[in-house]
């Protein structure tokens, strides 16, 4: 058996199951340029990626298309509904600025869906979007390829180490969450 934590992004490929309307996004032509096998279906939510394999699915949500009061939108009741669908749930907000309209939506999000099988990622473009993405379905690949194989303690605490280390990456090449953790 292979080092599955010492593959090269590039090495990884996967399929994707891709709302038709996010056919033409750019996110969905970025995983394309790196060989993932993209599955597009009427079924799935609008903005939503699914990988069948790993169990997990994300959601992406611009706050620039939402109308100005929150409540008003129907985006709680689709967040809602799409954590209820998928147990490992992640929601990309996606925008080039976060200020303080896009901050007090995240905050409005956080506080409503606290506690629930939801993550939420700031995401500031395309890239950080794709780079998260595929960092996030990784490490649930390597989980459940460890987990089926071998469930002793040492496995699993060297499995939970690789998350944390998947998670700090991600913090730490987010300029979203650094500004974030200034304005806290």
């Amino acid at each position: 058996m292979g080092c599955y934590a010492c593959e090269t992004p590039d090495q990884w490929k996967t399929t994707i199951i891709v709302g038709t309307s996010f056919q033409s996004h750019d996110v969905t032509g970025t995983l394309r340029a790196q060989q993932h096998r993209l599955r597009f279906s009427d079924r799935v939510e609008i903005g939503c990626l699914v990988f069948p394999v790993t169990g997990i699915a994300f959601l992406v949500v611009d706050p620039q298309e939402l109308p100005g009061n929150l409540e008003e939108s129907e985006l709680f009741e689709k967040i809602k509904k799409f954590t209820q669908i998928h147990r490992n749930s992640f929601l990309l907000l996606h925008a080039p600025f976060y200020g303080k309209g896009e901050l007090k939506i995240l905050s409005s999000i956080q506080s409503r869906f606290f506690g629930s099988n939801l993550g939420i990622i700031p995401v500031r473009n395309n890239a950080e979007m794709v780079s998260g993405i595929l960092t996030i379905a990784k490490t649930f690949n390597i989980l459940n390829k460890y987990s089926k194989s071998i469930c002793s303690k040492p496995h699993v605490d060297s499995i939970w180490n690789g998350m944390c280390l998947a998670r700090g990456r991600i913090i730490e090449n987010s300029r979203v969450w650094e500004m974030l953790r200034d304005n806290i």
